[in-house]
């Protein structure tokens, strides 16, 4: 399976655990530039989460949201910030990272308001 699939997999696994869990999914894959995507902007309750989501087919390798970068969480902010622009009407927000395990069994590890 191609990282590709394994990411997409990865978040729609990620979508339905927030749906299951009283979320309200706002959009997906969010393309800010060339730099920025944020995977999942939810809202859980009256807080916009803007989820990062990293997916491995096992667990030998360690924890995905350790594949999460100071890089990479500063573009999610550049990214944040931007979207807080457009939608001032948002007060409370948090970034998450949400850890999709594939193999041996399907595994969800949810970190919420990381910060790096």
């Amino acid at each position: 399976m191609s990282n590709k699939i394994t990411g997409q997999n990865g978040e729609n696994i990620a979508k339905q655990y927030l749906l299951e869990n009283g979320y309200k999914i706002l959009e997906t894959n969010k393309r800010f530039s060339r730099f920025c995507e944020i995977d999942i902007i939810a809202l859980d309750k009256n807080t916009l989460v803007f989820a990062e989501v990293k997916t491995r087919t096992s667990d030998k390798t360690g924890s995905p949201a350790e594949a999460i970068t100071r890089n990479k969480y500063r573009h999610i902010c550049a990214g944040l910030y931007t979207y807080l622009g457009e939608n001032p009407q948002y007060k409370k927000y948090r970034i998450d990272a949400i850890s999709v395990f594939l193999k041996p069994k399907l595994k969800i590890e949810h970190l919420k308001n990381i910060y790096l």
